[in-house]
């Protein structure tokens, strides 16, 4: 479909290469296709038959979603780098830098990345527009849900918000949900079985997307940036409102808590990020996070082995729920 875009629109203007090639290089040459396994599995799960168009386009769906998110993400964020390279933003603003091109580089890069990421989203849709009504509806709900999860994120960072309660639902509809639970909402809704199912399926992608994300807070702190492709403790310097946080910030005191403070600043030090890390540990934030990933795994993984599905989909889904809440990137 990418190939076939960029061939339509260059015909008509060579400088449209740049974009669509970007996105091109952006959904194909990375990424852990996490939404797309989830989808598959719920479908197969479901019934259905693994070699069914339908599910491809759907995998091909949240792929391009997820690049909508990133891309955006990574501008709202202030982000230099994804997956270990220059990030979508940054990467056309240094074009304009090194062709000097009018205006501010910045804003350029911006721009752009935003249109790519507007582009992912339309292609996204393109490849939903023929799936049955209610599977259309729970793509319609997720999509909703994920930019009120990201909204909140943004005014929780701004905010310099450390309420636990505020940062689990940050987590739960910015990342968990869109990431297991729905995909596999539309997994069994393109099926035909989703309302026999997705109780079951919610019994186990509730949980797990909630450890998937609080995984991920504890990469975006700790995470070793070969692995990550993000420089070490890049959330902390964007002052991210996560569950790690706002336990640390419960417990700490005295100049463990002003130590604290300093998370949400661009300026944090290599050292500075490293003392943070160390009373993310004292206070046992990190061990809290670790002991109820393991707790809200091991409910997940209970759950869908006594879900009404195929033998082989609740198998793969153990192992995907083993992968996303013990993984190192």
């Amino acid at each position: 479909m990418l190939d076939a875009e960029i061939d339509r629109w260059t015909a008509l203007d060579d400088t449209l290469a740049e974009p669509l090639d970007c996105l091109r290089t952006f959904v194909l040459d990375g990424g852990k296709r996490l939404r797309p396994a989830f989808c598959h599995w719920g479908f197969v799960g479901a019934g259905g038959d693994p070699s069914d168009e339908r599910i491809v386009a759907a995998g091909a769906a949240f792929e391009l979603l997820q690049a909508f998110a990133l891309v955006h993400d990574d501008v709202m964020d202030g982000s230099a780098t994804r997956r270990g390279r220059r990030a979508v933003h940054m990467a056309f603003a240094d074009r304009h830098d090194g062709d000097g091109l009018r205006g501010e580089a910045r804003r350029f890069g911006e721009g752009v990345a935003v249109l790519i990421g507007d582009l992912a989203h339309v292609y996204a849709d393109r490849f939903m527009a023929g799936a049955a009504s209610d599977a259309r509806a729970i793509w319609d709900e997720l999509r909703i849900e994920l930019n009120v999860g990201q909204y909140l994120d943004v005014v929780g960072t701004a905010r310099a918000d450390t309420d636990l309660t505020r940062a689990r639902r940050i987590a739960r509809y910015k990342s968990g949900k869109y990431t297991i639970e729905r995909p596999l909402h539309v997994g069994a809704a393109l099926a035909g079985r989703y309302h026999e199912l997705h109780e079951a399926l919610s019994a186990y992608g509730d949980p797990l997307g909630e450890a998937f994300q609080l995984r991920d807070d504890l990469l975006g702190a700790f995470g070793d940036e070969s692995q990550t492709g993000k420089p070490v403790g890049d959330d902390l310097r964007e002052g991210k409102p996560t569950p790690l946080l706002a336990i640390a910030c419960q417990r700490a005191e005295g100049d463990a808590l002003a130590l604290l403070s300093l998370v949400g600043s661009d300026e944090l030090s290599a050292d500075d990020i490293t003392q943070v890390q160390s009373v993310l540990v004292s206070t046992g934030a990190l061990a809290e996070i670790e002991a109820t990933i393991d707790r809200l795994t091991t409910s997940a993984i209970a759950s869908i082995e006594v879900a009404p599905i195929t033998p082989e989909s609740s198998a793969a889904l153990v192992e995907l729920a083993e992968y996303v809440a013990w993984r190192d990137r």
